[in-house]
């Protein structure tokens, strides 16, 4: 088992980290993101160089869900390998988070937000992961038919039961965002963060979202910051043939790449370039302008981009002028 020397304590000196709400949780400024290339599919060696990365630099917080892979499940599993060999000497200095709540399995627990699902899941994940308990347990997203207290009860036993130390949801619109946090207060287990994709391209949050979590005293972790590759150099000369839009259009298709979105994603790159920033890393840094973002979530196929990111910390605060240049860029047609 690997352990790592108490001289790397340097890398908590290096990262930002800012707290979830008005809870005691806080979470890295950047936080790494394992949707992909954590699957069965993906060579162990390389899901094990972004953790060992991100962890080098600061990167404290790994974001999980049942269903993450290819296969739903392997994410958990791969994680959970990493930790044995190289993390488990810092459990107590690391937060690791899953979800329930899209399908799983089979039948008619295998999905959504009953008790019975959740708490199966989180089970099953648990098993998955090698680990007693999760520090960061969410609801997926809402479920249209079982009843919010029944959701949120579930998420309250996780929590009482040991098996999670803070519970949070995803993707909730803020209306029954508003609900599942008042519930979640009224049984003595708040809420602690809200998951929600997040970018320059996708501001669905600040139509009422981000009110509310202000005024609840919860934190936001923003998915998708680049959007899905939008906002970064990889598509602004067109689709490169070994890209995720070449090879895997499940999550970002030709069609999206409009030219309309591509012409705003080269006139970000040149805000970019003035402030010595990336495209990546100007998207970022935009994200945590608020106050009330606590964290980002990121993902990699590589190490080097894992450094990119982070290096969007050490970039000054975006002026006024700067964000009335980009304002004015997303609303372009």
């Amino acid at each position: 088992m690997a352990c790592y020397p108490r001289e790397m304590d340097a890398r908590y000196q290096n990262m930002t980290y800012n707290r979830s709400g008005r809870s005691g949780l806080k979470l890295p400024a950047l936080s790494l993101g394992l949707w992909h290339n954590f699957g069965s599919t993906t060579p162990f060696e390389t899901s094990l160089s972004l953790v060992r990365t991100a962890f080098d630099l600061g990167v404290t917080h790994f974001d999980l869900a049942n269903n993450y892979g290819p296969p739903p499940g392997s994410a958990e599993e791969t994680y959970g390998r990493i930790h044995r060999r190289e993390l488990s000497s810092h459990r107590d200095e690391i937060i690791v988070s899953t979800k329930a709540g899209y399908e799983m399995w089979p039948g008619p627990y295998g999905n959504w937000g009953s008790r019975k699902s959740l708490l199966a899941s989180l089970d099953q994940s648990l098993v998955r992961l090698g680990l007693p308990y999760v520090d960061i347990f969410y609801h997926h997203r809402p479920d249209p038919e079982t009843p919010l207290e029944e959701t949120m009860g579930a998420l309250d036993y996780a929590v009482r039961s040991g098996k999670a130390l803070y519970a949070g949801i995803s993707n909730y619109p803020a209306p029954q965002a508003s609900e599942a946090i008042r519930i979640l207060r009224s049984l003595g287990t708040p809420c602690v963060l809200h998951q929600a994709r997040y970018s320059m391209l996708d501001r669905w949050v600040e139509d009422g979202l981000l009110d509310v979590l202000e005024k609840e005293g919860v934190g936001c972790i923003a998915f998708s910051p680049l959007a899905k590759g939008v906002l970064t150099d990889r598509y602004l000369k067109g689709i490169p043939t070994d890209s995720r839009a070449a090879t895997d259009p499940r999550f970002l298709k030709p069609s999206d790449l409009t030219e309309g979105v591509l012409r705003k994603a080269r006139a970000l790159q040149e805000i970019a370039n003035e402030r010595g920033q990336s495209l990546a890393q100007l998207a970022l840094t935009w994200i945590l302008r608020d106050p009330r973002m606590t964290s980002v979530l990121i993902g990699a196929s590589k190490p080097e981009q894992v450094q990119d990111c982070v290096r969007a910390l050490d970039a000054p605060a975006l002026t006024e002028s700067e964000l009335s240049a980009i304002e004015a860029v997303l609303e372009s047609a």
